[in-house]
């Protein structure tokens, strides 16, 4: 019987596999040998490995493609990326490499559209999704990009009154395309039925007709809808699907300039060594699906957006921390505390309960045992006890056989979305808990992986500074 840590991988998975392996008994992430990092830097420490997301994008380009390809598809695909997920300047600049479009939420997002503009990594041709619920100044820079002759901002509205702001403020000699967001219907278990973001999918025809048809400043372009729980294959996503499609066809038949369907909330990542998914099944049936609708209306088939956070950038991150010393609670419970916090590095796991991809970095050939994860706040909700396919976390026995021995480095794994713009990078965190370091690993110009240090760890003055003892 194999009671090592990396028996018991062996056993449950199969591994090695993409983006995971070990060498010399130390994980490595995409290749990158994470104990040279360590090493190089001390924990805790986030990284961001900047290729996977040219991989991410390439690959859901790909699939969606082939998907129009196989079913002769008449429309086009467009990839967008939604800032939200890391607004990171060298994140979106990397998306922007494979030629993605941009999807905006709150009115500081235009003002990174203008510095993206101005280091000329867009230009005007590049489409912007400008969605969310709009505030005063989220609609006048919008209307000011439009003013400047940005030809493909595409405002969706999200309520009836948005559309007052743009009558007034945009100036544009030719017609502007907006768009419409259906307020979707939410799953069965939800604490509400219908989301509280767009326009009530029974009322979207009646706007149109009254506020937007006829209007010569506006052409209606596109139809957006946002699944919250992504594209998943089950009987609610499909259902969903087909109910926005028919709305399309009916507004396509009174609308002609209507072309386009935005398909918010994208796919899942891997957070399990156990994950499956088959991306271009789905890829498949989604295309499948609108043509085999608009077929049946009589309606020409719409170009296909869509707009992938997560997916994108999720699994270019990562976050490792040491060990720092072990408590047995009682008689089962063993604790490992980590040298930093989850509440305030990985707040979805303690927001929404989310499970990230946990292994870890070394110790492979030792025994293991089942273990609870305990951060550095006082706060009894700081841990990590389960992960996605097991109610238990199992890791390497972390008390040394020497003290000159090496800590228990764990890493979480794929948790490059929205844990930095949830936990606010920098600023006051609980208990004054410091952000970690951030390292970026990328390739140079002669292809070989090179880091460097984006940020380093948060100290005590800067934290003074905000709370007014540092003047």
């Amino acid at each position: 019987m194999n009671n090592t840590y990396s028996g018991l991988v062996d056993q449950t998975f199969h591994f090695p596999q993409e983006g995971f392996n070990v060498e010399d008994n130390y994980l490595r992430f995409n290749g990158v040998d994470i104990k040279r990092l360590i090493d190089k830097y001390g924990t805790p420490f986030k990284l961001t490995y900047l290729p996977k997301i040219g991989q991410q994008v390439n690959k859901a380009k790909k699939m969606f493609n082939d998907a129009i390809k196989k079913h002769r598809y008449d429309g086009n695909y467009y990839y967008c990326y939604c800032t939200k997920s890391s607004h990171f300047s060298f994140i979106v600049e990397e998306t922007l490499k494979h030629g993605v479009h941009l999807e905006t939420s709150f009115a500081y997002d235009i003002e990174i559209v203008k510095q993206l503009y101005k280091r000329r990594k867009i230009n005007k041709e590049t489409f912007i999704i400008c969605n969310g619920f709009k505030t005063k100044p989220y609609t006048r820079n919008i209307a000011r990009l439009i003013n400047d002759g940005f030809k493909n901002v595409i405002p969706i509205l999200d309520n009836k009154n948005e559309f007052e702001d743009y009558k007034k403020l945009i100036r544009a000699k030719d017609p502007v395309n907006i768009g419409l967001r259906i307020a979707a219907e939410e799953e069965p278990t939800f604490d509400f039925y219908t989301s509280r973001l767009g326009i009530r999918s029974r009322d979207i025809l009646e706007f149109y007709v009254d506020k937007i048809k006829g209007n010569t400043k506006f052409n209606l372009k596109m139809l957006h809808f946002f699944m919250n729980k992504g594209i998943k294959d089950d009987v609610y996503y499909w259902s969903e699907l087909n109910k926005v499609i028919n709305l399309y066809c009916q507004l396509k038949k009174i609308c002609p300039e209507l072309d386009s369907v935005n398909i918010g909330g994208g796919f899942p990542i891997k957070h399990s060594l156990g994950f499956e998914y088959d991306y271009q099944y789905m890829a498949n049936e989604i295309v499948s699906t609108i043509k085999r609708v608009c077929k049946a209306n009589k309606v020409p088939m719409p170009d296909i957006y869509t707009e992938f956070g997560s997916f994108t950038v999720g699994e270019a991150g990562a976050v490792v921390y040491s060990v720092l010393d072990e408590k047995m609670q009682n008689d089962r419970e063993i604790w490992y505390m980590i040298d930093s916090s989850f509440i305030t590095t990985l707040p979805d796991t303690w927001g929404i309960g989310e499970k990230f991809l946990m292994l870890p970095i070394n110790r492979w050939d030792e025994e293991y045992q089942e273990v609870h994860l305990g951060g550095l706040t006082c706060d009894s909700h700081d841990f990590y006890t389960s992960e996605e396919h097991i109610n238990a976390v199992f890791l390497p026995k972390a008390s040394t056989r020497d003290k000159n021995d090496e800590p228990l480095y764990i890493g979480f794994f794929h948790t490059g979305a929205y844990q930095d713009q949830l936990a606010g990078y920098g600023g006051i965190k609980h208990c004054m808990i410091p952000s970690p370091k951030h390292v970026v690993v990328e390739y140079n110009k002669e292809g070989q992986l090179e880091d460097w240090l984006y940020a380093k760890e948060q100290t005590p003055q800067s934290m003074l500074k905000i709370l007014g003892y540092i003047r």
